[in-house]
């Protein structure tokens, strides 16, 4: 394993944008970036061997701060949607900042996606941590976070996620990076076909907040348990798929255990013969088909990323569980250990 490390540019505070590329023996290759502890590209190559890009990505590493679309990065300190920007922890209520409707997503404005995180190559690895300070963008308790990726040989790019807290608080941590298995810039991902192992979705209300229901995908849209074409039916007259403009939803992993990684998605495109499996133990997946990329920074291919050209599956807890007790509880408190695993795999045929 190679890991080479470059400056690509200063905040406006004058701290360095440093661009982490960890290749293989293979020759393909993996780009991480400090803002967000992101994935900032993947070349894997095609069914005839050709390498291309597959991760959506800016040109200007300095317009992942801040930007829209959370591209390739770690959200946090909770990922997705905590409905009016309220949960309480032993009786005591904490307030967020608002900023998607009358919600908040993805840790607020200051979040941990437009964080600069510390970078540091161990060994085969690339670690980021950031220290996120009691009361940061209103959550409780001083914690700790590392995003660790592993990349081998095999093209298996895993990412493990860890923190620990001083108090207790709610965390919910993934990886937002799109996908487009025909090469990023390519256009539409509406033609790759996808598989979820998920019997079951959460509904939402208008603003994309879970209502607390599972409801079967049986006869819906909503299932992906046989891979299909993600374009066939998401203009369908369907509740989801109005509030969301396509997809935006969570899936809960059929058989999720504590601790057990399994597949929970696989993503195939027949342009190039390429496909991702998705292995973790995170409770669901979030698939969101880049509803509203139009208009964000320019990507790699020397353009903006138009709607649909691209597909987020973001393993985690699920939406709003802070305020829904019958899910997954996403509470960490003092003394444990919050370990989470995401395993992007890719192959051609």
């Amino acid at each position: 394993m190679d890991i080479e490390q470059k400056v690509a540019g200063f905040t406006p505070e004058g701290e360095a944008v440093v661009i982490y590329t960890m290749r293989n023996a293979k020759g393909c290759e993996v780009e991480l970036c400090n803002i967000g502890a992101g994935i900032a590209a993947v070349r894997v190559p095609d069914r005839n061997g050709k390498l291309d890009n597959v991760a959506l990505g800016y040109q200007n590493p300095l317009d992942y701060i801040s930007d829209g679309p959370c591209c390739g990065k770690v959200p946090g300190r909770y990922a997705n949607r905590i409905a009016k920007g309220r949960f309480e922890i032993d009786g005591k209520e904490y307030r967020l900042a608002i900023n998607n409707g009358p919600n908040a997503l993805h840790g607020g404005p200051t979040g941990f996606a437009n964080q600069l995180w510390e970078g540091r190559v161990e060994e085969n690895r690339v670690i980021f941590s950031l220290d996120s300070a009691d009361g940061h963008e209103g959550y409780p308790g001083a914690l700790y976070v590392e995003a660790v990726y592993d990349w081998d040989d095999d093209n298996r790019l895993e990412l493990t996620l860890l923190a620990q807290t001083d108090s207790a608080t709610v965390l919910n941590l993934t990886n937002h990076a799109y996908f487009n298995l025909a090469g990023e810039g390519s256009g539409s991902v509406l033609d790759h076909t996808l598989k979820l192992n998920a019997s079951y979705y959460l509904p939402t209300d208008q603003s994309l907040v879970p209502t607390g229901e599972l409801a079967p995908v049986e006869g819906t849209p909503m299932d992906f348990r046989t891979a299909k074409v993600i374009g066939r039916d998401i203009k369908q007259e369907f509740e989801a798929l109005i509030f969301g403009k396509g997809y935006d939803n969570c899936w809960p992993i059929d058989g999720w255990e504590k601790g057990k990684v399994q597949q929970a998605a696989e993503l195939h495109s027949e342009v190039s013969g390429r496909t991702l499996k998705v292995y973790t133990d995170q409770p669901a997946a979030q698939v969101y088909t880049g509803n509203w990329l139009e208009g964000c920074p320019v990507g790699r291919c020397g353009r903006s990323y138009n709607d649909y050209d691209g597909v987020a599956i973001e393993c985690q807890g699920y939406p709003d569980a802070p305020n829904k007790p019958n899910f997954p509880s996403q509470l960490l408190r003092k003394g444990e250990r919050y370990e989470r695993h995401i395993i992007f795999e890719f192959c051609a045929e």
